[in-house]
């Protein structure tokens, strides 16, 4: 059973920005302030993230002692991952925004994964290289280095003993996410380092917050996600 965790505060002050992602796996709800975690809620079970998502964003706020008119935005993890939890959490992100006449914000799952990484990677200087599990022999995957640069886009990539080659011979590299294992049974390269894959809400809640203060927003008509191709879904 999910439970909703968090700090108690006065979070009224402030407008708060609700974060979906129903992208992978585990799914999450999670209230943020000014960058900030207020309350988050998890879901592990990806065919449950479409019944799960409404009453879980109930609790949330609850929790919060908030109401959806204490939103100034909503972020939605766009994509790659899931095909149908990208369009639960897109449909969600978008229908408040609508009725709410808020700013829609979206997020690439491979770049707030990378994020996620980036201080673990900075002290070595490795390159960041998430893995979302694609099935089969493939992942979606992106490369950044250290300082958040990318190095090569997000796509759709067939594993073999000749991935990331090149990029080795260049530079030590992190891999980590639901695809990382599929990768380190076909490489054996020593400058490929694997780790466990952090938890991904922080960075979530941060770039979304500095693209909120910017006006980095997205169209609430045109807005779709991220798929890289039409046929994973859990």
């Amino acid at each position: 059973m999910p439970k909703a965790n968090g700090q108690r505060s006065t979070v009224n002050d402030t407008k708060m920005i609700l974060l979906i992602d129903t992208a992978q796996e585990t799914g999450s709800v999670t209230l943020a302030k000014e960058g900030a975690i207020i309350f988050s809620e998890e879901n592990k079970i990806a065919k449950e993230h479409a019944g799960w998502l409404h009453p879980a964003i109930g609790r949330v706020l609850e929790n919060a002692k908030s109401t959806v008119r204490d939103l100034e935005a909503v972020a939605v993890m766009a994509g790659p991952g899931s095909y149908t939890g990208l369009r639960v959490g897109m449909a969600a992100a978008k229908g408040f925004c609508y009725a709410l006449k808020i700013p829609l914000i979206t997020q690439i799952t491979l770049r707030v994964m990378a994020e996620s990484m980036q201080s673990q990677a900075e002290e070595n200087g490795a390159w960041i290289c998430p893995l979302i599990d694609a099935r089969r022999d493939e992942v979606f995957t992106a490369l950044y280095d250290s300082n958040m640069r990318e190095l090569m886009p997000p796509q759709a990539m067939i594993l073999d003993k000749s991935a990331f080659e090149t990029r080795l011979a260049q530079n030590p590299t992190v891999f980590f996410g639901s695809g990382a294992e599929k990768l380190e049974k076909v490489i054996t390269s020593p400058a490929a380092r694997f780790k466990t894959q952090p938890d991904i809400k922080q960075a979530f809640a941060s770039l979304s917050q500095q693209d909120f203060s910017f006006g980095k927003w997205a169209d609430l008509v045109y807005s779709e996600p991220v798929y890289l191709k039409e046929f994973f879904s859990y």
